[in-house]
């Protein structure tokens, strides 16, 4: 009872299935929560940047606007290339879906697994960075950096648990006003420059001659800056979440938030240009600038504090495309079937959970300092970028529909550049992204691992034409039943041994499965009551439990036993238990504390 009101107080009250399509995205609110990732990498994109150049020096910067506009055009590519894949599958799953479907069932894995590591590091960066930006402003707070960044994930944790339309309502106002803050400190700060109220000796001129410069160096930087496109796919991922017509809604989405991270990143790399801002370990680059151009007043702090939430609630990308790629996975059975369960409020409270305890798991091992896992988390993305242009690519060569040859040379140019910087990224920081090929080829494994105990499942549990399972030799028995499985079957036939009355129970969440399941059971047990609960909250306990109780009433009034029969198959390996619900043992559990109950387990054993 405690836990269920404490449940209530932190994510609200449960929803209908029937509410689905209020918690739908508008675009301003897709916007919010889809961007945050994208928009905040201004904050440390263009940083990053002058981090590698200034191994040379303050003389070297002016090689960051060239190398920005680099990043610029690579963006249009890759936001062009986007909203193709949302219109060619309007049903989401980003780079995964698309991968699989056009260059085979690894290369969709090796997107899919990459997106789901990436999405872990999109929370800790964001969150620890957006830590650094609050004690940049509060140096005193420097040495409370984990414990900050792990409450602000259970915090953004919580908000994603009560809902999506909740979430987004309370995120826009930060991610809308760090816009706004962001681009009143650019024009504030090119009307300086203008007015002449900035000295012009502060930067080297554009064309000055480096020495010591060269093509490692500047291919390095530009790796760097390709930081700022992380999150640029999290729309392809969910389109299902935006509201009717959700493709078109989600291509809008994508081009605003490609033009509003175009402007706010132009506008802090030409400042920083401009301003001879140098890369401090102490405080960050976009706090230099506003600094400079407006002083420690009022102004400088709204810039920062914006910055700071905004680097914060960019984790909400995570929270927002890893529970629908996890939703991908597990429907191809890569991974649990937990995945696919609507929390009370509607969202896929497993996936969110999930990313939230890894996420801080990554924040306490790194101590909070997760700068090194940028470029790590940069190419975790840019694989992904690269294996959805290609399976566009294929796609359009065998397809071709009409005006192909445009949209293939849109993927076609987008493929080629993801695919340039995924090799800089390898060829200069290879220290910094050598993991990848650890983790990758592990989780792939996994995934397949996964797969083949499920389809193992699904094979000894298929009922055959014609085959006949075990029979037990040897007034009212009820038996909760999932589907038709072999399990099931074995069950009825031990239940009609010993019971009078047999009465199978199914529990629905929506109406079109009730009919359908009503349908297969009419074709094949028809001898067999069998009873249908709707469960709009999503919750099997409830509904069994309340007809359980409601069935031990009639069978005292009428002075019959009654016996609740549990069907439950027993894996052959004790760790893939955790890839099924053990919605068995949960109903097990409450009716040993029920009186009047007579509960009793039909194991069926997988041999393999």
């Amino acid at each position: 009872m405690r836990y269920s009101i404490m449940k209530k107080a932190l994510i609200g009250k449960p929803l209908k299935t029937s509410k689905l399509g209020e918690q739908k995205l508008s675009k301003l609110k897709a916007l919010a929560i889809l961007s945050s990732d994208a928009l905040s990498s201004v904050a440390y994109g263009p940083e990053q940047i002058l981090i590698v150049l200034s191994a040379i020096g303050l003389i070297a910067f002016w090689y960051s606007l060239p190398i920005g506009i680099g990043v610029l055009v690579l963006l249009t590519a890759l936001i062009l290339s986007y909203r193709q894949i949302i219109h060619a599958y309007p049903h989401g799953g980003g780079a995964y879906i698309v991968s699989r479907s056009n260059l085979g069932e690894n290369a969709g894995l090796i997107a899919g697994g990459s997106l789901l590591v990436d999405y872990i590091l999109t929370v800790a960066v964001s969150v620890s960075a957006g830590t650094d930006a609050l004690t940049s402003a509060f140096p005193e707070l420097h040495g409370h950096n984990v414990i900050i960044a792990s409450l602000l994930v259970v915090f953004i944790t919580v908000l994603n648990l009560r809902g999506v339309t909740e979430s987004a309502s309370v995120l826009a106002y930060p991610v809308y006003l760090f816009v706004l803050a962001l681009l009143i400190l650019s024009a504030a700060g090119v009307w300086q420059i203008i007015s002449g109220q900035v000295p012009a000796d502060l930067h080297s001129p554009i064309g000055t001659a480096v020495p010591g410069i060269s093509l490692f160096l500047l291919l390095r930087a530009f790796s760097s800056g390709c930081s700022a496109l992380t999150g640029v796919e999290a729309v392809s991922n969910a389109v299902p979440n935006f509201k009717e017509p959700a493709a078109k809604n989600a291509a809008n989405t994508l081009v605003m938030m490609g033009v509003l991270l175009a402007m706010l990143f132009s506008g802090i790399m030409f400042l920083a240009y401009w301003l001879g801002i140098t890369p401090k370990a102490e405080e960050t680059v976009v706090s230099q600038i506003a600094s400079q151009v407006f002083g420690r007043n009022i102004m400088y702090y709204f810039v920062q504090g914006t910055t700071a939430l905004i680097l914060v609630l960019a984790a909400n990308t995570g929270f927002s495309a890893f529970p629908l790629l996890a939703v991908n996975l597990a429907t191809d059975k890569y991974i649990p079937r937990m995945f696919l369960m609507r929390g009370d409020r509607l969202g896929y409270s497993n996936g969110i959970v999930t990313l939230g305890i890894m996420s801080i798991l990554l924040i306490i091992a790194f101590g909070g300092e997760t700068e090194q896992l940028i470029p790590l988390y940069a190419v975790g993305v840019f694989i992904p970028f690269t294996l959805s242009q290609s399976g566009m690519i294929v796609r359009w060569l065998r397809e071709k529909p009409p005006g192909w040859t445009h949209k293939l040379m849109i993927n076609l140019i987008g493929a080629l550049i993801s695919l340039t910087v995924v090799i800089i990224f390898f060829s200069t920081k290879f220290s910094q992204v050598w993991p990848v090929l650890i983790f990758l080829p592990i989780i792939i494994w996994m995934f397949h691992r996964v797969k083949k105990h499920y389809e193992a499942t699904g094979e000894q549990l298929r009922m055959k034409a014609g085959e006949e399972a075990l029979r037990f030799k040897g007034n009212v028995v009820i038996v909760p039943v999932a589907g038709i499985t072999k399990v099931v079957e074995q069950s009825l036939h031990y239940a009609e041994l010993i019971g009078d009355t047999v009465i199978a129970v199914h529990v629905a969440f929506d109406r079109e499965s009730e009919k359908r399941m009503e349908e297969r059971w009419e074709k094949w047990k028809p001898n067999i009551r069998l009873v249908t609960l709707h469960s709009q909250y999503r919750s099997l306990m409830r509904p069994l439990a309340r007809f359980i109780d409601l069935a031990v009433e009639k069978a005292s009034e009428k002075e019959h036993t009654l016996t609740v029969l549990i069907p439950q198959f027993i894996t052959k390996k004790r760790w893939q238990d955790i890839l099924h619900n053990q919605s068995g043992l949960r109903l097990r559990v409450y009716l040993l504390y029920q009186k009047n109950v007579i509960v009793t387990t039909v194991p069926y054993r997988f041999k393999k």
